[in-house]
């Protein structure tokens, strides 16, 4: 009895152990496009980015109306000196977007003319199973 107990511990932490690593690999593979997306913002392609972003954030704004949003919002901090993860975290709901699988990301980020800035870019799990950008912001 005490050895079915023992199995059902270890199955049961083996099962919490793979809940655990996959919301990690969720948050990696989350993060790992929003860094590739941010590394064409980071170069001025803001078409490419829209080309590459979720969705989501191309029904929310044309290509057109983010090339000159980006443009105005990043152009005046400068190039691009430093940016750290400062948090990430899973969430199935966002206040002002549909119910999905999201992982909000922050880093603390430095320009050449804006020495403290928090990035804050919201991959999504699009309809296709590939996550891509559906937010950005900088402040």
């Amino acid at each position: 009895m005490i050895k079915r107990g023992l199995s059902g511990l270890a199955i049961t932490m083996l099962l919490l152990g793979g809940l655990v690593l996959g919301a990690e690999n969720r948050e990696e593979a989350a993060q790992s496009a929003a860094e590739a997306w941010l590394k064409l913002v980071d170069e001025a392609k803001y078409d490419e980015s829209w080309n590459q972003a979720a969705k989501l954030f191309k029904g929310a704004v044309t290509q057109e109306q983010w090339r000159q949003a980006a443009g105005g919002v990043r152009a005046p901090l400068g190039k691009l000196v430093s940016r750290k993860l400062k948090s990430r975290q899973y969430t199935e709901t966002l206040p002002g977007a549909p119910d999905g699988k999201y992982v909000l990301i922050q880093y603390d980020s430095v320009f050449s003319a804006k020495q403290a800035a928090v990035e804050t870019i919201t991959p999504m799990l699009d309809a296709d199973g590939v996550w891509r950008v559906s937010g950005y912001f900088v402040r």
